[in-house]
């Protein structure tokens, strides 16, 4: 089974999405991007699951969210929003939970890289917060920059009942070709055993003509922190569109991954995603 572990969806007749209008990005993103916009370039590729991944912080996307998951054969589970500060937040992930669809319900998230505070992570009242999302059985999906590492190693720290997924691999600065200190970074993260990582968002982080080999040390170095049993692809399309296409992204994919055993690939590919998002093959 293949699992793109990371993707998104939106419809501005819905919603608007204000960031797709910034400059540079909206004569790719500012659009509606659905189902039948994502189910030929996924089926093209082989893939038989997904996680569709919140996009922007309003509570009512995450029920819109579960609601298509239960009509789609391929999303077959969701990331959402909750509000981590709120003092009921324990409250809302039940209601989620337990509301239509909620069974699809596998993780939540929120934008840390568009907060200001670098230690937004830990905290009191996000670390309640993430405490109330493993309580609640799911996971938190960390999408954080590079220098917001830290916090997120003592928030992973502080909270061994939660379970972690980085996105994106914390966005490191491949355009500049640096490895550190993000790579010294990621591998304490990765040292703890309550956290998986995306391979996803890559392509966007390196300049628009990048290649396999700008990629492939930024992976390897997941692949070796890691371990590929914690490690899991996802094409983090639309957003992808602004420096590659969905099949270039698995085309890169597939080459940074040669150097692995078949069911080295195959965690990469899907196991590590079935068994973080509890998927299940059809």
């Amino acid at each position: 089974m293949r699992v793109d572990a990371h993707h998104h969806m939106w419809d501005l007749a819905v919603r608007d999405q204000p960031w797709t209008a910034d400059p540079g990005v909206a004569d790719v993103l500012h659009r509606t991007f659905t189902l039948d916009d994502l189910t030929p370039l996924s089926s093209a590729a082989g893939i038989d699951a997904s996680v569709l991944v919140q996009t922007i912080t309003v509570p009512e996307e995450t029920p819109e969210f579960l609601a298509l998951a239960a009509e789609s054969p391929l999303v077959q589970a969701v990331t959402g929003w909750a509000d981590l500060t709120a003092p009921d937040v324990a409250e809302t992930l039940e209601a989620l939970r337990e509301g239509p669809n909620g069974r699809w319900l596998k993780g939540i998230r929120h934008q840390v890289q568009g907060e200001p505070d670098p230690n937004w992570l830990v905290r009191e009242d996000v670390l309640r917060g993430l405490k109330a999302v493993g309580e609640a059985g799911l996971v938190y999906e960390l999408l954080t920059l590079a220098h917001q590492l830290p916090a997120a190693i003592q928030a992973t720290k502080e909270l061994p009942g939660t379970d972690f997924v980085l996105d994106h691999c914390s966005k490191p600065p491949i355009t500049t070709g640096e490895l550190e200190p993000w790579a010294t970074q990621l591998r304490e993260l990765a040292a703890l055993p309550n956290v998986t990582c995306k391979v996803s968002g890559l392509v966007t982080e390196a300049s628009k003509d990048w290649t396999v080999a700008d990629l492939r040390p930024y992976v390897d170095t997941v692949l070796d922190a890691f371990g590929p049993d914690r490690v899991m692809f996802g094409s983090d399309w639309p957003v992808c569109l602004l420096h590659a296409s969905y099949a270039q992204v698995v085309e890169a994919t597939e080459e940074l991954l040669d150097g692995l055993s078949e069911s080295e690939r195959d965690a990469v590919w899907g196991d590590t995603a079935a068994r973080v998002y509890g998927i299940k093959a059809a």
